[in-house]
């Protein structure tokens, strides 16, 4: 007696185990997209919350650095007070929820601020790098976008929260479609292979 067993290709095997997670991952980015959208508010206190656990959890484990394996004094120092800083926001994002969407907003405003300076004074300095004009451009945007969440936290956080929503949705439907067309790609590969 004998069997037909074909061997599938790794590729085709891929397709086949990975669609269904990319439509599962695209249908979740849609509905989280639709929740942010139906529900602004409530989803600005859920991101200050996890922002002020985020800054919780980071401070313990540099305050855990400071005082086990970092190898000079001047890193376990410096260490150590982004450690007790980062306690201290955390601190405060679960003292208040306004206080935690101004962190929020600060603390990505400055984040933003300091990645738009620092592209565009490297793309500024060294004339060969790559695609040199949209770095720049991306330097200054980024630096602006980092004052406006500076100088207007709440506003500019609520509008963020928005514009994730949007490009949630928009993403998750993105997945859906190739989620889709793996899996006829899949069937489509399994039938030439046999």
């Amino acid at each position: 007696m004998t069997t037909n067993t074909v061997l599938e290709s790794p590729f085709t095997a891929l397709a086949k185990k990975t669609w269904q997670t990319i439509l599962v991952t695209g249908l979740l980015a849609v509905v989280l997209g639709i929740i942010v959208l139906v529900w602004p508010g409530p989803s600005l206190l859920v991101a200050g919350v996890l922002f002020g656990i985020y800054m919780v959890a980071s401070g313990i484990f540099q305050l855990v650095a400071a005082f086990t394996h970092l190898p000079s004094t001047s890193l376990r120092v410096l260490s150590f007070i982004s450690g007790v800083l980062s306690l201290i926001i955390g601190v405060f994002c679960f003292r208040d929820d306004l206080t935690s969407i101004v962190l929020l907003g600060l603390w990505i405003g400055i984040g933003w601020l300091f990645r738009g300076i620092t592209v565009l004074f490297a793309a500024i300095s060294e004339p060969s790098i790559p695609g040199r004009g949209w770095q720049i451009f991306y330097g200054v945007l980024s630096a602006i976008a980092g004052v406006i969440l500076i100088v207007w936290p709440i506003s500019s956080i609520a509008t963020l929260v928005l514009v994730v929503g949007i490009f949630l949705i928009v993403i998750g439907i993105m997945e859906v479609v190739t989620a889709f067309g793996m899996r006829k790609d899949a069937h489509l590969l399994d039938q030439a292979t046999r």
